[in-house]
Parts: C-alpha cells; structure tokens; sequence
C-alpha cells in the first residue's frame, strides 16, 4: 500500500484516466469467506447468513491490484466493526496513511479531500464514498453519482471474481480452523498481485477479456463471470443505513456536481 503523497497519487491519476474518477485512491469491498464451524468457536463466526465465515476486506488500484487486505474478522462482527478493526482505518481516522491533501475537482473551486470509494456496506465518510440511498430520478444528480461511482467500485468486483474464478480453493467453504483459512486467503492474494505485475505471467493469468470492459458505456462482462458462476465461497456484507457526518454529505455533493457538469462523460446520460 503507498505510504506516500507521491505514490497515492499515481493512484488517482490512473483512476481518472481508466475511469473517469478524479481524486480516487482507491476501490473497497468485504466479503465473507465461508467456513467449516471452527471447534470450540461458539457463535463467533456466525453470520447474518446463518453460516460460519470470515471476513475479507480489500482496497485495490485502477489496474486490478490489491492495495490492501484483511482476512480474519469474525464472521459475527458487524460490517462497520469490521472496517473499524482494520488498521487502514485507524491510520485514516489518525491521518497517517500519508494521503496528498484536499484539492479541487477540475474546473471546480471547492475543496475536497481525496477519497476510497464503497457501497452501502459502508458508512459515509469524509475520506470515503458510497452512493446515495434509494432510487431517483433520470438525470438527477444523485442518480449520476451512483452510476459514476459503480463504474469505478467495479474493479474490486471483478478482483474477487477472478480471485474464486483462479484460486479454486475459494469456490467451496474452506474446511479449515481460521488461523490456517486465513493463510490460504492471504497466500491467494499475493499470488493474484504477483501475477498480475509479472509481465510474463500477466497476460496469462488475466487474458484480454477477462475483466469487464466498456465501449462509450456499454459494459461487456468478463470471462471470470461465466467461470465462476454461483460456485464461490464469497458473499456480500450487508448493507445497513446509517447517518452521517453533514461534511460527508457536503463532500459527496459537490462530487455529483461535477460529475453532472464539468466532469460529465458524453454517454452517461444513456445510463443515467
């Protein structure tokens, strides 16, 4: 993970480049990993699914990375507990992941900090984004904002899913206590990462096609989706609403006015 305004930044420019999302430093999701029941575990591995499992959360770069992971958190735990148990948060809520600091979207004027972007599992933070709740109107700004932020939120999608498609140990519950299941999830990542930088392997690994593509908007799915299938041992965190900070709601505002105006792609309005 960068630990530098420097390379955080190299972050975000490809982000807008690929996926037209400025000051984006990065793209978060959870998953629970099912689990064998571990012996003498109790319900501490329980979920809101009524399985055992373990949770699995990442941040990844524009092209496919991960940036960070953590595996362990018991499956009990709340989707918030399982961010606030993180140390990626704890270095955010301590300003200590060496982020560059607020600046402008371009063509605006406000302020605006640098961000991770996530969906409802989330809460809404002044460092981290997640589309507005509900549904709304054609053309609406909220409704623009959503679409902008699921195009960019759909890299760590297709990172997990090629994840269960490669490393077919993920597709079935793992039949492990935690501490070797965690192990083996880590094992997986870095050998996704290391995969994925290799030259020589890069392109075996994740042939043309693989992940989802767009041609002005138009989204064609990748292979891992018709090789994975239903088969995996992933699923969601639960998504819960939440209030939040009057900042953050200012900080997404302005994000979907840009988005609808000087940020604006020419074919959004096909989708919006």
């Amino acid at each position: 993970m960068p630990d530098n305004e420097h390379d955080w930044l190299k972050v975000a420019r490809q982000y807008e480049e690929n996926w037209n999302f400025p000051h984006c430093l990065g793209a978060m999701d959870g998953k629970h990993i099912h689990l064998q029941a571990p012996i003498k575990s109790g319900s501490n591995f329980f979920n809101y699914k009524s399985t055992f499992s373990m949770v699995l959360l990442a941040l990844v770069d524009a092209d496919y990375n991960f940036l960070y992971a953590d595996v362990g958190c018991q499956g009990r735990i709340s989707d918030g507990g399982v961010f606030r148990n993180t140390s990626l948060f704890k270095k955010l809520e301590k300003n200590d992941l060496g982020i560059p600091n607020p600046n402008n979207l371009p063509g605006r004027n406000k302020h605006v900090p640098y961000v991770f972007v996530a969906d409802d599992a989330f809460p809404l933070k002044n460092n981290l984004l997640k589309p507005y709740p509900g549904s709304h109107e054609k053309g609406s700004l909220k409704r623009i904002f959503n679409y902008r932020l699921s195009r960019a939120r759909r890299i760590v999608e297709n990172v997990f899913g090629i994840c269960s498609a490669v490393f077919r140990v993920l597709r079935k519950p793992l039949l492990l206590e935690p501490e070797k299941a965690e192990i083996i999830v880590m094992a997986c990542i870095y050998l996704h990462n290391f995969l994925r930088k290799n030259q020589s392997s890069k392109h075996i690994y994740t042939p043309n096609g693989t992940f989802d593509v767009e041609t002005n908007g138009q989204l064609v799915e990748g292979s891992w989706r018709s090789q994975s299938g239903e088969s995996t041992s992933f699923t969601s965190l639960p998504k819960v609403a939440r209030k939040s900070a009057a900042s953050a709601e200012e900080i997404r505002k302005e994000f979907a006015e840009y988005f609808a105006s000087e940020g604006r792609i020419s074919w959004q309005d096909d989708y919006t």
